[in-house]
């Protein structure tokens, strides 16, 4: 069953995917390399940078952990 988003919360996960995938970019590794050193999917790497997923606490301390940076970074939003 998939949750309906509002507009603002939708553009929030779009933002947020969009920094993971620049920092990801930014180290040089596939989406794969990042599942693989976050301990995760590769499929559900994809679906956070797209935006699909409402991102828990802990997958994204797993994400900023395998990328090298603190969580905070992917959160730090441009208004």
């Amino acid at each position: 069953m998939q949750k309906s988003y509002s507009k603002a919360e939708k553009e929030l996960l779009v933002k947020v995917g969009y920094k993971i995938r620049a920092f990801r970019l930014q180290s040089g590794l596939s989406q794969e390399k990042l599942a693989f050193a976050s301990g995760l999917d590769r499929t559900y790497i994809g679906s956070v940078e797209r935006g699909e997923r409402n991102i828990s606490i802990i997958n994204l301390h797993k994400i900023s952990a395998a990328l090298n940076i603190n969580a905070y970074e992917l959160l730090k939003l441009e208004e």
